[in-house]
């Protein structure tokens, strides 16, 4: 009677963990259905807990559930952490009533093996809260960026409406005058049309200054990208001073903002850094930005350097200063223009 009994017994835990796994497979897949698969993935692992002493199977349901209500209300969460540990606690209750002494020979791997189930739930809770607010994050930032885009398409407008519409509407008016004046002065006419050249090359000349002012960049516009892809290469960007850099004058940013891609770029393909921060500063006299990485520095004055020899000449234009050194074992690019001059 003995062997059939165990060999009954078998039969029906194996069959539970066929069960499981299908509802594993159900809960991931059929969203619809999880109000059913949920408690019943949760009831037939519960089971091997209290009566079979199998505290691992319970693992699975407490990473996926609460991964799953990640972005759902948090009473859900908590609906399922009460019958998760129910189910644990049950099963260690039954197991000290069959064995009383069973605790007193447990050693250190025992409670280890025991704790990661307890906090299985809340570390997968924790994990899947903080992807989705990351997410959200991520989200806010691409927002920001199109109604920042968008405000600078709506100030170029303005600016080309104010200016440009302006200018054009004069050009018209004195056209027109012209023509009339070649019936009934032409000799006025020869100073109409040197107004109307003038005219047309300060427009030239305005339209050649919004194009160059649209190909720089901005600080902020530039940390944007190079964070992106210093993030790629698994480089950890860090900045001091940021804020108060963003309010630079234009043309100061832009050329900061050319020679801040070089010094990045140079970490990413030379540095093997695994940080980097970008510390930005003001004083009476000067703007300085200071690039410093901790990576493997080296030779700092590579022959044939493009980067370097960019950032030195940008800087030069700019009757300003550049100068690389070792920081330890990481390397620091410092970059100063002056204030008060057009750079």
């Amino acid at each position: 009677m003995y062997l059939p009994a165990r060999r009954a017994t078998d039969w029906f835990w194996l069959a539970m963990l066929v069960a499981f796994l299908v509802l594993y497979v159900l809960v991931v897949e059929m969203n619809r259905w999880r109000k059913v698969t949920i408690p019943l993935e949760l009831l037939v692992t519960g089971l091997f807990a209290v009566f079979n002493a199998n505290d691992y199977l319970i693992i699975f349901p407490g990473w996926q559930v609460p991964f799953i209500l990640g972005r759902q209300p948090k009473k859900y969460f908590y609906w399922f952490v009460s019958g998760y540990y129910a189910f644990l606690c049950a099963g260690l209750v039954r197991f000290y009533l069959v064995d009383p002494t069973v605790f007193a020979h447990w050693q250190s791997n025992d409670l280890l093996g025991l704790f990661f189930p307890f906090i299985s739930p809340f570390l997968s809770d924790a994990f899947t809260r903080s992807m989705w607010r990351k997410r959200q994050l991520n989200q806010a930032n691409r927002r920001l960026e199109a109604i920042v885009q968008r405000d600078e398409r709506e100030r170029i407008a303005r600016d080309l409406h104010d200016t440009l519409g302006q200018s054009f509407s004069m050009i018209t008016l004195k056209t027109e005058l012209a023509k009339k004046l070649l019936t009934k002065a032409p000799e006025k006419v020869p100073h109409e049309l040197d107004d109307i050249a003038q005219t047309s090359r300060e427009n030239l000349q305005l339209v050649r200054s919004i194009v160059n002012d649209l190909h720089q960049q901005s600080l902020s516009e530039v940390l944007l990208t190079q964070s992106r892809n210093l993030a790629t290469a698994n480089v950890w960007l860090t900045t001091t001073g940021e804020q108060a850099a963003s309010q630079w004058p234009t043309e100061i940013q832009g050329r900061f903002a050319a020679g801040l891609v070089e010094a990045l770029t140079n970490v990413i393909r030379h540095a093997h850094a695994n940080q980097v921060n970008v510390a930005f500063s003001a004083s009476e006299t000067n703007y300085q930005v200071v690039v410093v990485d901790d990576g493997r520095g080296g030779g700092v004055t590579r022959n044939g350097s493009n980067g370097i020899g960019g950032m030195r000449a940008r800087m030069l234009e700019g009757h300003g200063t550049f100068q690389i050194s070792q920081s330890g074992r990481g390397t620091r690019v410092t970059l100063t223009l002056p204030k008060g001059e057009r750079t």
